[in-house]
Formats: structure tokens, C-alpha cells, sequence
């Protein structure tokens, strides 16, 4: 067994997903690991990772608009104001949604479905660069 680790710095633009599958394909290429498991965990409160549709873009709008309705800004039962309107509601979605994500490898190629990407899903306003870390460990 081998295993390799490095980190993906994201620069998202405020609210939205933002794909990020062929940096991590390229790394998984160059570790050399034909067989394995990936895992990707976000390092932060505000944001997460999800696997997603990548061709129809209305997919990624609509799920933006499903967590507005779902988590709004501004309720009255968030206590955690200080750092915006924008922040608890994050952390809510965050929690919703996933901070890691497990990928299986085999033969070289990450195993994702025809229209699958991996994103990195900002829950915030204003854009912001996340990190990513990523560790693989197989054969």
C-alpha cells in the first residue's frame, strides 16, 4: 500500500458550486496509484463538497436556490450574527450538506458517473479561497 496527500486551494466567487474535478483528477493521475480510495474534506465551517450533475448548469442554480428557501438569511432564530447575515445560515447549510467525500480509484480514474463532478458548494456571499484537503492510499 502507498498512499500520497495534498491540499487544493479553491477560489470561489460567492455563492454557488464550483467545480473542481479535473485538478483532482490530474493529482490522482500523477500519484502514480492505479487502485484506491480517495478522500477530499473541506477545511471550513462555511462551505462543503458535493458530487453533482456537471453538464446542466440549471442543476447547480437550482440547488442554490432550493438551500435559500430551506436556510434562509435573517431569521430571527439565529443567535450567531456577528459575522453577517450570511454566516449561520452557512454553517446550517454546511451541516447539511457533507465536509468529505470518498471517491474510489481503479485503474488510475476516479469512479464517477457519466455527469458527476466534484464541487466545492461556498455558502457564502463574498468569494472566498478554501481549502481542500486530499489523501489517497492504494495500490
Amino acid at each position: 500500500m502507498r498512499q500520497s496527500s495534498t491540499q487544493f486551494s479553491i477560489a470561489s466567487q460567492g455563492k454557488g458550486l464550483f467545480d473542481f474535478t479535473r485538478e483532482v483528477s490530474a493529482w490522482v493521475h500523477a500519484t502514480g496509484l492505479r487502485e484506491g480510495l480517495l478522500t477530499l474534506f473541506v477545511r471550513h465551517t462555511s462551505a462543503s463538497l458535493v458530487i453533482q450533475e456537471n453538464a446542466d448548469p440549471d442543476v447547480r442554480r437550482d440547488l442554490e436556490n432550493f438551500l435559500s428557501r430551506l436556510v434562509p438569511e435573517g431569521d430571527p432564530l439565529y443567535r450567531h450574527v456577528l459575522e453577517g447575515p450570511d454566516d449561520m445560515p452557512a454553517h446550517v447549510r454546511a451541516a447539511l450538506t457533507q465536509t468529505q467525500l470518498s471517491i474510489p480509484v481503479i485503474d488510475g480514474d476516479l469512479v464517477l458517473g457519466t455527469w458527476q463532478g466534484i464541487y466545492l458548494f461556498e455558502h457564502r456571499h463574498a468569494g472566498s479561497r478554501r481549502q481542500v484537503a486530499a489523501h489517497i492510499i492504494g495500490e
